[in-house]
């Protein structure tokens, strides 16, 4: 048995909250100065829901500041092979977030980091995929991340966005924030009789997953 399953360590992942300075109209990426906040954000949890993270097996912690969150998953493991289960190929982890913000301020995701462990066969391939939205709101940011086997080693990846394409939230009303996390293992051309599988469990429980907020003054009413 792999060792990342033998520990059953758990991956943590963290959104920490940044203040783009600057007013709606002239607020760049490149350009803006990180500053704290003005008032505090609070972060509450609204739901945790999924496969990957069925009840028991997720605990929620909001930091003292209020300034960000701590989700901590002891069973998010997709996988395929051997005595798998037919349903195991997928797992997947919906966030609802009830974000408080600074009056006068919208915010958005500007870019998160994943990782985890990964064990996949030659010929197995896997999908870690995540998408953003808000509540009522047609606007989705979705972003995939594909590996190939064979691969057994920790894995990261990146989801970043240009400022021109982020999704805010929509100014002086409060809609609940959703962040849905997917694992998704293929067995292809692989020894159907040998395991491949991708988790958000870490061997150390050391590996995080961080979420980073733009932040940009909603215009004048």
């Amino acid at each position: 048995m792999p060792r990342a399953l033998r520990t059953g360590a758990a991956v943590t992942a963290v959104i920490a909250s940044t203040l783009v300075a600057g007013n709606a109209g002239t607020a760049s990426a490149s350009s803006s100065t990180i500053v704290a906040p003005p008032d505090k954000i609070v972060i509450e949890i609204a739901t945790v829901n999924g496969s990957g993270c069925k009840e028991g097996t997720a605990a929620v912690a909001v930091s003292p500041d209020n300034t960000a969150f701590t989700v901590t998953y002891s069973d998010y493991l997709a996988k395929v092979g051997g005595n798998a289960d037919p349903t195991d190929f997928r797992k997947n982890c919906q966030l609802n977030l009830i974000v408080h913000v600074p009056s006068g301020f919208t915010y958005a995701v500007a870019s998160a980091d994943y990782r985890g462990y990964a064990s996949l066969q030659r010929g197995a391939s896997a999908i870690q995929k995540a998408s953003y939205y808000f509540q009522g709101s047609p606007d989705t940011a979705a972003r995939n991340h594909l590996f190939a086997g064979p691969y057994d080693d920790n894995w990261q990846a990146t989801d970043t966005t240009e400022w021109g394409q982020l999704v805010w939230a929509p100014c002086g009303v409060k809609r609940n924030f959703n962040i849905n996390t997917e694992l998704r293992v293929r067995a292809g051309t692989s020894n159907p009789s040998q395991v491949s599988f991708m988790t958000m469990d870490s061997t150390d429980g050391e590996i995080n997953t961080v979420y980073r907020l733009a932040w940009k003054e909603c215009p004048e009413p």
